[in-house]
């Protein structure tokens, strides 16, 4: 009876992975559209650099560029992994500069999208995707 209850859980597993990556696609979507439309809301993140200058701005039209980039390829299913892992990279590097003042609720939810971008790299078996 054991054996049959665990059989049935994991025919879930691709699914799971695949609502856990088009949730994370969705949420990279989110933060890159926003960074492109309103960059000048996100300069204040940008380390080292003034919120004012130039380059803080194409710093945040750059990353938010490479949201986009993540979200559909998440969403898709093309490369999963691979932008999983880029994700998790991005999100490490948010995670380290913005708990380097203290720990607070956005470093807490950053926490959790790593989390969501690391699980997600680590599922082989998805459903819906074009490429693994």
């Amino acid at each position: 009876m054991k054996t049959e209850g665990r059989e049935a859980d994991g025919r879930w597993e691709p699914w799971a992975a695949a609502g856990s990556r088009v949730a994370l696609g969705l949420v990279f979507a989110w933060f890159g559209a926003h960074e492109l439309l309103q960059p000048h809301l996100w300069t204040g993140y940008v380390p080292f650099l003034r919120p004012s200058s130039g380059l803080a701005t194409v710093a945040v039209l750059a990353h938010g560029a490479v949201l986009m980039v993540l979200s559909v390829s998440l969403v898709f299913g093309v490369a999963p992994r691979l932008a999983a892992g880029i994700a998790a990279v991005l999100m490490v590097e948010i995670v380290v500069s913005l708990a380097i003042p203290g720990l607070n609720d956005i470093v807490a939810r950053d926490l959790g999208v790593l989390g969501l971008a690391v699980a997600v790299m680590s599922h082989r078996h998805q459903r819906l995707v074009l490429t693994r």
